[in-house]
Protein backbone atom coordinates (compact mmCIF):
# COMPACT_ATOMS: atom_id res chain seq x y z
CA UNK A 1 0.00 0.00 0.00
CA UNK A 2 2.81 2.42 0.71
CA UNK A 3 6.04 3.25 -1.26
CA UNK A 4 8.91 1.23 -0.43
CA UNK A 5 10.74 4.85 0.62
CA UNK A 6 8.00 5.61 2.81
CA UNK A 7 7.79 2.77 4.75
CA UNK A 8 11.68 2.72 5.17
CA UNK A 9 11.35 5.91 6.52
CA UNK A 10 8.82 4.93 9.05
CA UNK A 11 11.11 1.83 9.72
CA UNK A 12 13.76 3.92 10.51
CA UNK A 13 11.73 6.57 12.80
CA UNK A 14 10.48 3.44 14.70
CA UNK A 15 13.68 1.94 15.23
CA UNK A 16 15.48 5.59 16.60
CA UNK A 17 12.39 5.73 18.58
CA UNK A 18 12.76 3.09 20.05
CA UNK A 19 16.28 3.28 20.84
CA UNK A 20 15.14 6.62 22.49
CA UNK A 21 12.19 5.20 24.86
CA UNK A 22 10.02 7.95 22.93
CA UNK A 23 6.18 7.03 22.11
CA UNK A 24 4.65 8.59 18.83
CA UNK A 25 1.18 9.57 18.78
CA UNK A 26 -0.63 11.27 15.48
CA UNK A 27 -3.24 13.34 14.39
CA UNK A 28 -4.88 13.31 11.02
CA UNK A 29 -7.33 15.49 8.95
CA UNK A 30 -6.65 14.89 5.21
CA UNK A 31 -4.65 11.64 5.63
CA UNK A 32 -7.11 10.24 7.75
CA UNK A 33 -5.26 8.01 9.29
CA UNK A 34 -2.73 6.88 7.03
CA UNK A 35 0.38 8.14 8.87
CA UNK A 36 -1.02 5.85 11.83
CA UNK A 37 -1.35 2.91 9.29
CA UNK A 38 1.93 3.56 7.80
CA UNK A 39 3.48 3.31 10.73
CA UNK A 40 1.61 0.15 11.84
CA UNK A 41 2.67 -1.85 8.78
CA UNK A 42 6.09 -1.90 10.49
CA UNK A 43 6.34 -5.20 12.96
CA UNK A 44 6.92 -4.09 16.23
CA UNK A 45 5.23 -0.40 16.30
CA UNK A 46 3.37 -1.32 18.83
CA UNK A 47 6.44 -0.92 21.27
CA UNK A 48 6.50 3.01 19.90
CA UNK A 49 3.49 3.71 18.80
CA UNK A 50 0.80 4.77 21.28
CA UNK A 51 -2.15 6.06 19.42
CA UNK A 52 -3.63 8.30 16.24
CA UNK A 53 -6.24 10.77 16.16
CA UNK A 54 -8.34 11.08 13.15
CA UNK A 55 -10.03 14.64 13.51
CA UNK A 56 -11.30 15.24 10.26
CA UNK A 57 -14.03 17.23 10.87
CA UNK A 58 -13.53 20.93 13.31
CA UNK A 59 -15.57 19.51 16.51
CA UNK A 60 -13.14 16.33 16.53
CA UNK A 61 -10.24 18.62 16.44
CA UNK A 62 -12.03 20.77 18.83
CA UNK A 63 -13.24 17.46 21.01
CA UNK A 64 -10.38 15.57 20.95
CA UNK A 65 -7.06 18.04 20.44
CA UNK A 66 -8.27 20.91 22.22
CA UNK A 67 -7.82 23.07 19.02
CA UNK A 68 -10.32 26.09 19.89
CA UNK A 69 -12.95 26.53 17.43
CA UNK A 70 -12.81 30.28 17.08
CA UNK A 71 -9.17 29.64 16.25
CA UNK A 72 -10.53 27.50 13.69
CA UNK A 73 -13.64 29.66 12.70
CA UNK A 74 -10.84 32.56 12.33
CA UNK A 75 -8.20 30.90 10.14
CA UNK A 76 -9.35 28.18 9.22
CA UNK A 77 -8.66 24.40 9.52
CA UNK A 78 -6.02 24.18 6.87
CA UNK A 79 -3.80 26.76 8.87
CA UNK A 80 -0.28 26.81 10.29
CA UNK A 81 -2.09 27.46 14.01
CA UNK A 82 -4.19 24.93 14.17
CA UNK A 83 -1.70 22.33 12.80
CA UNK A 84 0.38 23.41 15.69
CA UNK A 85 -2.04 22.96 17.92
CA UNK A 86 -3.00 19.60 16.71
CA UNK A 87 0.25 18.20 17.02
CA UNK A 88 0.59 20.12 20.71
CA UNK A 89 -3.10 18.52 21.84
CA UNK A 90 -1.74 14.59 20.37
CA UNK A 91 1.19 15.04 23.19
CA UNK A 92 -1.47 16.60 25.98
CA UNK A 93 -3.99 13.94 25.48
CA UNK A 94 -2.15 11.00 25.10
CA UNK A 95 0.87 9.06 26.30
CA UNK A 96 3.52 10.24 23.60
CA UNK A 97 6.33 12.09 23.65
CA UNK A 98 6.42 13.33 20.19
CA UNK A 99 3.27 13.50 17.49
CA UNK A 100 3.22 14.75 13.67
CA UNK A 101 -0.50 16.52 12.73
CA UNK A 102 -1.18 16.88 9.30
CA UNK A 103 -4.41 19.25 7.55
CA UNK A 104 -4.96 20.13 4.34
CA UNK A 105 -6.69 20.45 1.40
CA UNK A 106 -6.72 16.75 -0.98
CA UNK A 107 -9.39 17.35 -3.37
CA UNK A 108 -10.65 16.86 -5.91
CA UNK A 109 -12.65 19.94 -4.86
CA UNK A 110 -12.65 22.26 -1.24
CA UNK A 111 -9.42 24.26 -2.74
CA UNK A 112 -9.51 28.55 -3.39
CA UNK A 113 -7.17 30.34 -4.56
CA UNK A 114 -5.77 31.31 -1.18
CA UNK A 115 -5.63 27.56 0.08
CA UNK A 116 -5.32 25.48 -3.28
CA UNK A 117 -5.92 21.46 -3.61
CA UNK A 118 -2.84 19.87 -2.92
CA UNK A 119 -1.55 22.78 -0.19
CA UNK A 120 -0.51 20.79 3.04
CA UNK A 121 0.43 21.75 6.83
CA UNK A 122 2.37 19.65 8.78
CA UNK A 123 3.59 19.79 12.38
CA UNK A 124 5.64 18.09 14.86
CA UNK A 125 5.37 18.22 18.59
CA UNK A 126 7.89 16.96 21.33
CA UNK A 127 7.52 17.30 24.93
CA UNK A 128 9.57 20.52 25.71
CA UNK A 129 10.62 21.22 22.56
CA UNK A 130 9.72 23.78 19.74
CA UNK A 131 6.93 22.60 17.21
CA UNK A 132 8.37 22.30 13.74
CA UNK A 133 5.92 23.51 11.43
CA UNK A 134 5.99 22.56 7.58
CA UNK A 135 4.37 24.23 4.24
CA UNK A 136 3.82 22.25 1.54
CA UNK A 137 2.27 22.93 -2.05
CA UNK A 138 1.94 19.59 -4.01
CA UNK A 139 -0.41 20.96 -6.59
CA UNK A 140 -3.03 19.15 -7.94
CA UNK A 141 -1.50 15.80 -8.49
CA UNK A 142 -4.69 13.58 -7.49
CA UNK A 143 -6.10 12.84 -4.14
CA UNK A 144 -4.71 9.81 -3.23
CA UNK A 145 -0.93 11.15 -4.07
CA UNK A 146 -1.40 13.97 -2.29
CA UNK A 147 -2.14 11.93 1.09
CA UNK A 148 0.83 9.88 -0.10
CA UNK A 149 2.75 12.91 -0.24
CA UNK A 150 1.40 13.89 3.20
CA UNK A 151 2.59 10.90 4.78
CA UNK A 152 5.94 11.01 4.04
CA UNK A 153 6.61 14.54 4.64
CA UNK A 154 4.31 13.97 8.20
CA UNK A 155 7.17 10.89 8.66
CA UNK A 156 10.42 12.90 7.63
CA UNK A 157 9.17 16.27 10.03
CA UNK A 158 8.39 13.82 12.74
CA UNK A 159 12.01 11.92 12.16
CA UNK A 160 14.05 15.65 11.87
CA UNK A 161 12.20 16.40 15.29
CA UNK A 162 13.45 13.36 17.30
CA UNK A 163 16.57 14.10 15.58
CA UNK A 164 16.38 17.49 17.45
Amino acid sequence: MFPTKTLKLAEMLLADCAAAGLRIATAESCTGGLVAACLCSIPGASSVFDRGFITYSNEAKRDLLGVPGDLMADVGSVSEPVVRMMAEGAVENSNAHLAVAVTGIAGPGGGTRMKPVGLVHVAAARERKPILHELYHFGDIGREEIRMEAVYAALELLHRHLLR
